[in-house]
């Protein structure tokens, strides 16, 4: 379709650039067409994402869904002015939620909501929820961009997105299932991922600088440190299904171990986690220092190391580790289920 000949200039003075967005479609085309899977009907540009199911299989399928964003750690991404990887959050976010159910995601679809839509800008976000879905194995198969000036600032955005996987009925994970004894294995996170951000922002005090000094104990600038993406654990979630009892699986987002952890247990029952086996990032050391948080605040609130939490029966644990850490995993066992009214245990 030929965009040139469509333009309002009355729009424009109102803010809204409709040729940016066309502009913007075609860079980000090629991030796209890396995420192409076996189903996909149809290309971006309609009015819906056609995807085709693929029934080979699947006795009773079921449809998972997830939506998420990526929330205030997006203001690090306008202060560093780097804007490739909050992408992979997005579509962390949504992702390892549905693999908690044992799913496999299928599509994704994203929502940019912008003060002034820069093309440039704009695919540099689509190319991070381009690799992220390609980690994932989804398909990006739409999305939307939305130019608001006058609600957003110019400079900023939102990001949010919406994923769809299926799992068949027979082979979705049952914590109802879990009993005294099962073992706990983590997985490890690449740092605080995307929860907790309002809360980093002021222990740093992000605004007024400092993103930009370099730390011995990280290894990098305080800045990439906090703006590394979120771990993607798909594929060796599922993979691990493949040979070893999974009963529950849990992502350790926003409320850190004591709120998602317990979602994955039936009542009466808690995980102990032995604290000497996480071996926790020094950037959380940095956070509760700078910001005089206690302990039971920091797990409350961050997944401090451990991004994924499974639970296997005790005599498969050790298979799950090795073929998780096969996988690329840093997994290991880092607990077990007890019976208790408590949330967590952290011994």
């Amino acid at each position: 379709m030929d965009h040139n000949k469509s333009h309002s200039a009355s729009y424009a003075a109102a803010g809204v650039d409709i040729t940016a967005g066309y502009r913007a479609v075609e860079l980000m085309k090629q991030h796209i067409a890396r995420t192409a899977i076996p189903g996909v009907v149809s290309g971006i540009g309609g009015f819906g994402g056609l995807f085709e199911l693929d029934m080979t299989g699947l006795t009773r399928p079921v449809l998972v869904s997830g939506t998420d964003g990526v929330g205030t750690k997006l203001k690090l991404a306008f202060l560093m002015d780097k804007h490739d990887t909050v992408g992979i959050d997005c579509v962390a976010m949504c992702v390892n939620d549905i693999v908690c159910c044992g799913a496999k995601p299928l599509i994704f679809l994203d929502y940019i909501a912008c003060g002034r839509n820069v093309p440039e800008k704009i695919a540099q976000i689509v190319s991070g929820v381009a690799e992220g879905c390609v980690q994932a194995g989804c398909a990006l198969i739409g999305g939307e961009t939305a130019e608001m000036p006058g609600f957003y600032p110019e400079d900023e955005y939102d990001l949010a997105g919406f994923s769809v996987g299926v799992v068949d009925k027979a082979k979705i994970f049952e914590p109802d299932t879990v009993q005294a004894g099962d073992a706990l294995i983590g997985l490890r996170s690449s740092g605080v991922h995307s929860n907790g951000f309002s809360l980093v922002r002021k222990v740093f005090d992000v605004e007024k600088g400092g993103l930009d000094a370099y730390c011995d104990d990280l290894g990098m600038t305080l800045g990439e440190a906090l703006l590394k993406p979120t771990r993607i654990y798909v594929k060796p979630v599922l993979k691990l299904a493949e040979t070893v009892k999974v009963k529950a699986v849990s992502h350790i987002t926003g409320g850190g171990f004591y709120e998602n952890i317990p979602r994955s247990l039936p009542d009466g029952l808690t995980a102990q986690i032995r604290l000497n086996t996480l071996d926790t990032s020094p950037l959380f050391d940095r956070i509760a220092r700078a910001g005089n948080i206690p302990e039971r605040d920091m797990y409350n609130t961050f997944n401090m190391g451990i991004g994924m939490c499974l639970t296997v029966p005790a005599e498969q644990a050790d298979e799950a580790v090795r073929v998780l850490n096969a996988c690329g995993e840093d997994a290991r066992i880092i607990g077990e289920v007890i019976e208790s009214d408590e949330r967590v245990r952290l011994l």
